[in-house]
């Protein structure tokens, strides 16, 4: 096909993040982002990567989501690479719930638009925004593939022993209670570029991803597919994160309902922005609390704390998944603490020595946004950091559905 550019679409409540790629050479040509999004101080960052001329911004009211997406096809327009452009080839969307269903991204119709509103009862922050993300889209190129990219894509092929919850079947059945996983772009992104790293085909090598940001999740990737995950029905499972408390006996909401007296909202709220590092130290920000750590005095204790929890979770979660995967080639770590937090790398592999794991410490203190290898030459299993690219992962998946001409299987 001729026309080689995709646009990149991540749809939140009241944000849109973008990215322009040419899948022909594999350049970008711009990104941004619209915030605060239905507020008077909304604000517009746009980036003309092509050109390499100056980041513009731009505030004042921005009313919905078709306002942003309006004002972003206007930027593009001003760097010469309007929505107009008979060189687009497809938007690509984020979608993050995508159920059991879709398995692979997948060019939107009203009946892919039925599904993912279906499943707004078990992602009622997300999938919402995304659908009108996808519509407004659809408004303003209604001639051109608009292709949905689910987060919960790529961890479809845990088997039912790590997806099912062992609660009764037929009420999980009902109300479509399992674990689904997110983060999935990233995970295959990283997992794939770990087998690059190693000079390895995907299908050859055992991996364990850390996706360590204010989100944070772990994956069991043999051979190229997804066996295990740490985050469930929700994002709120698995490791301790910026704001979400990850595991938790299910009874502290039990408990929290007849004695703490509160709602379900209020422990919604409490275990998804109250919890987590912020919950511990009051700091959600692994920098700061670093900073209060080697700084020492009374604020040092509480975020050492904090970062004892953090780690020990996080060597459980590794640990499980080695004896899961039973052979192990890669410990690979990605996003914005996993690739920038020297600290969390050494300390989360410091004793696993004897499963062959560790970390030089000249080559984890350096500072690069290349994938490349941390452990020791020679090592038993090779530990990593792999900068991820989630746009660049959709706008691959979205290319290659379209030119190939395959609506994909839903």
């Amino acid at each position: 096909m001729s026309a080689t550019r995709v646009l990149v679409l991540n749809s939140g409540s009241s944000s849109v993040k973008y990215q322009l790629l040419d899948m022909g050479d594999g350049s970008r040509l711009a990104a941004g982002l619209v915030e605060r999004i239905g507020e008077e101080t909304s604000r517009l960052k746009h980036s003309p990567l092509a050109s390499g001329g100056e980041a513009r911004e731009s505030d004042g009211p921005v009313a919905d989501h078709e306002a942003a997406l309006k004002a972003v096809a206007q930027e593009l327009s001003r760097d010469g690479l309007g929505l107009d452009s008979p060189e687009l080839a497809a938007i690509g969307h984020r979608v993050v719930h995508g159920g059991k269903r879709f398995t692979r991204p997948t060019v939107v119709d009203d009946a892919v638009l039925a599904e993912i509103e279906r499943l707004i009862p078990v992602a009622p922050l997300h999938n919402p925004a995304n659908l009108t993300g996808i519509r407004t889209a659809q408004a303003l190129r209604p001639d051109l593939p608009q292709v949905a990219v689910f987060d919960t894509a790529f961890h479809t092929t845990m088997p039912e022993s790590a997806a099912r919850y062992a609660i009764d079947v037929k009420t999980a059945d009902e109300h479509r209670i399992r674990r689904y996983g997110f983060h999935g772009t990233s995970h295959a992104y990283v997992s794939r570029e770990t087998a690059r790293l190693l000079g390895r085909a995907p299908e050859d090598v055992n991996v364990i991803v850390l996706h360590l940001g204010n989100g944070a999740s772990a994956s069991a990737v043999e051979k190229g597919r997804c066996v295990d995950t740490s985050m469930g029905l929700t994002p709120l499972e698995g490791l301790v994160m910026g704001t979400r408390s990850g595991d938790v006996d299910p009874a502290v909401i039990f408990h929290l309902t007849r004695v703490g007296e509160m709602s379900t909202d209020e422990i919604d709220t409490l275990l998804n922005k109250k919890s987590g590092l912020l919950g511990l130290c009051g700091d959600n920000d692994m920098r700061e609390i670093r900073r209060r750590i080697d700084e020492g005095g009374e604020d040092a204790a509480p975020a050492q704390l904090a970062f004892d929890i953090y780690i020990h979770r996080l060597k459980k979660y590794i640990g499980a998944y080695y004896a899961v995967l039973g052979r192990v080639d890669a410990v690979v770590f990605t996003a914005g603490v996993g690739e920038n937090a020297a600290p969390v790398r050494e300390a989360a592999i410091a004793g696993l020595e004897s499963l062959g794991l560790a970390v030089d410490g000249t080559l984890n203190a350096v500072r690069s946004g290349e994938p490349r290898l941390i452990s020791p030459e020679g090592a038993r299993v090779a530990v990593a950091v792999v900068p991820t690219d989630e746009e660049l992962e959709i706008a691959n998946q979205t290319y290659a559905l379209v030119r190939d001409g395959n609506a994909g299987a839903a």
